[in-house]
């Protein structure tokens, strides 16, 4: 049993010497406490055991020393050797060192001025990287400056805020920012300045435009609404209901309106009427809002503006004391108030809670109240029936404007029934294509009739009576072309259509005969009347077409009292009423013959013309060539065919053969005379400087057949030599130099029974110093015999002396 705890205890013993030798000295004390936690004299062992294994390992020691002795004691002798090398090294290493820093004195110097400038490029990057901070910040400011220049405020505003919020913080500790910073409150405050002046500029300015903002609108308005509101009122009304008629191949209706025509010319006509936003500029408006939002104060901005449109408001509203005397007042007083609800409208769908729907009703209603009021007492004053026209189209735009956009007008509809609106103005515009239409497509020539019911259909459409032309056989001609019954039908239809409308507002039959009479005049002194003169115009329209016009015009004049009947039939209005108007129908088509004869008149002295530009005269010739020139045979031959023209006019009654008669005398008569002043020009004409007598004879020739041509009586009725006497002035001018009977001109002079009255000695002197000058020129090409020397020689002194004498009957005229 003891021996057994012997044993424990050695290996007990042995197992904490190992872990002593094996562990850190630090964490033996937990090991040597557990010697003495165990049995008694346990310690006392174990130093024992210690002791034993200290012994031990001396004499491990002492025979590893015993063993590495004589190493160490031969690296001692050999470090004593290497003492004297390294004494020599180190001498050497000192040398080395000496050259060295001899040596690197200079890479100092330059490494210094490296250094340096490495510390400037380091300063200059960091100025640089400063620099590029300040720099946007600077180039905002100067773009503010631009803005605020430019009276850009909003965006300069936008500017603002971008350097307070973005750029003036980054370099917030350099004084100019700070002067930047102060500025800005100041720069916001006149903003706000400027934007509220121009909007009182604004507002001012829409007060003085409105008329014209209301126009515009009305204008519009009217395009789009009126034609389509007249044809549905007189689709409602059936008693005067007319059957459709096809005219060209479109359709239309009994008032003459095209039913399938297009709408081409109302599209063109709309997009040529400026809207509100053309003619006002808004953008004070949206500038100010913008600028006042961006600024906190948008409440502020719009108590000013509506405060300040419900001011104007209540200015426009007042009538002119006198506005019930002319339409002008009305269409004022309304364009100013469309005007201000157009800008107030733009205003609400333009811009976000400046108005409110709720506000522009408030004035709305409060509008149409004072309107209705206001109307009701002018309209009482209107005893005129045009202005009572013009006074309830004027309302119907006024309602159908404010209707477009988006305002209740029913109340004003209920006075519609007060005022007359301007339909005919709308009928007038669509007879005129009507009118046009037929006039193109009319072949102006007499209308043939080949049987009885074609000559009962023409009759039947217009009032056409002549016994002459009812006892000849079929086929037979109408003296009239085909438009002349297109245009009186075309007539009736507008008075058709006109006296639907007027019927709807329940006048009385004299206000609507009335009314019918002056629209009826409108018809045929202004569209048709404009029409014909512009056909009269027109390049194409030949002097056939312009006599078949002339007839057209008599008929149609004839014809206009069946069209008083007419309306008297349809109002039961007795024409001998004292106030019932006249048809001008009369005056309008006599006006359209005038012009078309003149017309004739003209287009003849045009081709006489013509053909005068055609001549070609050989001015130095010494002899004529014994007959006309070729360019006058031509025009007389031309003048011939054109006066047969005439002649083969209809002339079934008297009426027309003295009607055709006397517009071919005058025009014959007009084509003479021309033709005598433009032969009488050619030979006066100052870029003419001489003339042969050989010329003179060949001249002399040319005006021989015109005269024969007078005497062969073109144009019947002419009495004697009536005809004659248009070129007298030439005949007498050619018979004194031709004879050269220049003693008798001079001393008959001035008596009623000379020989030459008609040749005045400015156009005598002209022509003789141009005949002189040829004399000269000949005579210098002839210079041959002495003999005919003298002859010029007399000749010439002859001439010099009745130039002398024509100077003086000249200048004795001129004094």
């Amino acid at each position: 049993m003891a021996e057994n705890e012997t044993l424990e205890c050695i290996t007990e013993h042995e197992r904490i010497l190992q872990e002593i030798e094996s562990t850190d000295t630090a964490c033996v004390g937990p090991t040597l406490r557990s010697i003495y936690d165990d049995q008694p004299n346990a310690h006392k062992r174990f130093m024992e055991k210690l002791d034993a294994r200290i012994r031990n390992h001396d004499r491990e020691i002492e025979k590893m020393c015993n063993f590495h002795h004589q190493g160490f004691v031969d690296a001692i002798t050999e470090l004593l050797k290497v003492r004297t090398d390294a004494e020599k090294l180190m001498g050497q290493v000192t040398d080395t060192n000496r050259r060295l820093q001899e040596a690197g004195r200079e890479v100092t110097a330059q490494t210094e001025e490296v250094i340096c400038c490495r510390i400037q490029q380091r300063n200059m990057a960091t100025t640089v990287e400063k620099l590029q901070l300040c720099i946007p910040v600077l180039e905002m400011y100067s773009k503010l400056k631009e803005q605020l220049e430019s009276k850009r405020y909003y965006a300069a505003l936008k500017t603002m805020e971008q350097l307070e919020k973005v750029y003036i913080p980054r370099v917030s500790q350099y004084r100019f920012c700070q002067i930047m910073a102060e500025n800005l409150p100041r720069l916001r405050e006149e903003i706000k300045e400027i934007s509220m002046s121009d909007l009182k500029d604004f507002l001012e300015s829409i007060r003085k435009h409105s008329d014209k903002v209301g126009e515009t609108a009305m204008r519009q308005a009217q395009q789009h609404r009126t034609f389509n509101s007249a044809v549905m009122k007189q689709a409602s009304m059936g008693h005067y209901a007319k059957p459709v008629y096809s005219l060209n191949g479109r359709t239309h209706t009994h008032n003459g309106l095209m039913m399938d025509e297009d709408t081409g010319d109302e599209e063109e006509a709309d997009e040529e009427i400026l809207t509100a936003q053309d003619l006002v500029d808004f953008s004070p408006v949206y500038r100010c809002l913008h600028i006042y939002t961006v600024l906190g104060d948008r409440e502020t901005f719009e108590n000013y503006y509506r405060k300040q449109r419900k001011k104007q408001a209540r200015l426009v509203l007042q009538p002119q004391a006198n506005m019930h005397e002319t339409v002008e007042g009305y269409r004022r007083y309304f364009n100013q108030i469309v005007g201000f609800f157009v800008v107030e409208d733009h205003i609400l769908h333009a811009t976000r809670g400046l108005v409110t729907r709720a506000f522009t009703d408030e004035l709305w209603n409060m509008a149409l109240s004072k309107i209705i009021a206001v109307l009701r007492t002018h309209s009482s004053y209107c005893d005129d029936p045009d202005l009572v026209l013009e006074l309830k189209n004027l309302i119907v735009i006024f309602a159908d404007t404010l209707q477009d956009y988006g305002f209740p007008v029913n109340r004003l509809f209920d006075l519609l029934f007060e005022v007359r609106d301007q339909y005919n103005e709308t009928l007038l515009k669509k007879w005129a294509l009507v009118f046009r239409e037929i006039f193109e497509l009319d072949n102006y020539s007499p209308i043939p009739v080949e049987t009885e019911d074609e000559y009962k259909l023409v009759v039947s459409r217009f009032p056409f009576h002549d016994a002459e032309i009812e006892k000849q056989d079929f086929p037979k001609k109408l003296p009239m072309s085909q438009s002349v019954p297109q245009i009186y039908t075309q007539v009736k239809e507008f008075i058709y259509a006109s006296l639907k409308f007027s019927e709807s507002l329940h006048r009385s039959s004299t206000e609507i005969d009335d009314m019918l009479r002056k629209s009826t005049n409108l018809l045929l002194t202004r569209t048709l009347s404009s029409c014909l003169q512009n056909l009269i115009k027109k390049p194409h329209i030949g002097l056939t077409e312009l006599v078949q016009i002339i007839i057209n015009t008599t008929h149609l004049e004839q014809a206009c009292r069946y069209l008083e009947e007419f309306i008297t039939n349809i109002t039961n209005v007795s024409p001998e009423t004292v106030h019932t108007t006249r048809l001008y129908g009369l005056s309008t088509f006599k006006d359209a013959r005038h012009a078309a004869e003149g017309e004739i008149y003209t287009k003849l002295n045009q081709k006489i013309d013509e053909f005068i530009q055609l001549a070609d005269y050989e001015w130095g010739m010494a002899e004529s060539d014994g007959r006309a020139s070729g360019y006058l045979m031509d025009l007389i031959n031309f003048l011939r065919s054109t006066f047969q023209v005439f002649t083969h006019l209809p002339n079934n009654n008297n009426d027309h053969a003295s009607m055709s008669g006397k517009v071919a005398q005058t025009a014959c008569m007009s084509a003479c005379k021309h033709l005598s002043t433009s032969l009488m020009q050619m030979l006066l004409d100052t870029e003419l400087k001489q003339i042969s007598m050989g010329a003179i004879q060949q001249f002399n020739l040319d005006v021989i057949q015109c005269e024969l041509f007078a005497s062969s009586e073109p144009v019947p009725g002419f009495q004697g030599d009536t005809l004659q006497l248009a070129f007298i002035d030439l005949r007498q001018l050619l018979d004194l130099f031709m004879v050269w009977d220049w003693s008798t001109y001079l001393a008959d002079y001035g008596q009623p029974t000379s020989k030459y009255l008609r040749v005045n000695p400015a156009t005598a002197l002209a022509l003789l110093e141009k005949v002189y000058r040829g004399m000269k020129d000949t005579s210098k090409k002839n210079n041959i015999f002495s003999q005919f020397r003298k002859n010029d020689r007399d000749k010439q002194k002859l001439i010099e002396t009745v130039v002398k004498q024509l100077r003086s009957l000249v200048n004795g005229m001129s004094s």
